[in-house]
């Protein structure tokens, strides 16, 4: 019951400042400069977590921060909740993220994403979805944005992580550029399809960068996910 109130006090904050902040960034847009704009997203993610942590007790932990890179990256993470993309665009700048074309539909911070470009897919044509992730990714890579990709295509519970696509592999040979993997697991706090947020110590690292060069889509891709399959694994 009382992750329940507590849960309803952070959307009870959560949804009037993601209005407001959406409709702001909407409005002020044109007249921001890139890193501007980025740092008004990065503003909106610091409230949301600091909001989160006050009301709902969740709090995080970052490993491996010394692996992080202002160079342009394919970053290959778990994925369990809405949770880590709202520290991703915290941490990295520029970035670009994958996501599904109805997400930019979402009123007010879909809207607001769709003015930051992001790489919308059709994930029902899945042909025509990785074309679109190679053709558009590369041309972000070589304009120095790094790239946000969940390999395992949907979030997935604590304690499971799906088998890993190969696309975000693909990415990184066809620009040549080194891969980032990420592990987390903020499941724990923030389940994948629920309303309820959980407190506790969400933990977040950072591997080392593995560059692409001589390797193939998949050798690249079984290293990533085994190394964050290991890694989530030591977490608990």
């Amino acid at each position: 019951m009382l992750a329940f109130i507590r849960s309803l006090v952070f959307y009870i904050g959560y949804v009037p400042v993601t209005i407001l902040l959406s409709t702001l960034f909407i409005t002020l847009f044109p007249l921001l400069p890139d890193r501007a704009r980025h740092s008004f997203c990065a503003f909106w993610c610091r409230v949301i977590l600091t909001w989160l942590r006050l009301s709902c007790g969740v709090c995080y932990q970052l490993k491996g921060v010394e692996n992080l890179t202002h160079d342009s990256v394919v970053i290959l993470a778990n994925h369990q909740s809405s949770w880590e993309t709202i520290l991703f665009y915290q941490l990295m700048y520029p970035i670009a993220p994958i996501l599904k074309k109805e997400l930019m539909n979402i009123p007010f911070w879909g809207w607001a994403l769709r003015l930051m470009k992001p790489i919308a897919i059709d994930r029902s044509k899945p042909r025509l979805a990785g074309k679109s992730l190679l053709d558009q990714g590369v041309k972000r890579l070589n304009k120095g944005f790094s790239i946000i990709i969940f390999p395992e295509g949907t979030r997935s519970p604590v304690g499971a992580i799906k088998t890993f696509s190969r696309g975000g592999a693909k990415l990184a040979i066809a620009a040549n550029k080194p891969i980032l993997p990420i592990a987390l697991d903020a499941g724990k706090c923030w389940p994948p399809n629920g309303f309820r947020k959980y407190p506790g110590l969400i933990t977040v690292e950072f591997g080392q960068l593995i560059e692409p060069e001589g390797r193939d889509a998949d050798s690249l891709t079984d290293e990533v996910e085994s190394w964050v399959r290991k890694t989530v694994a030591q977490f608990s």
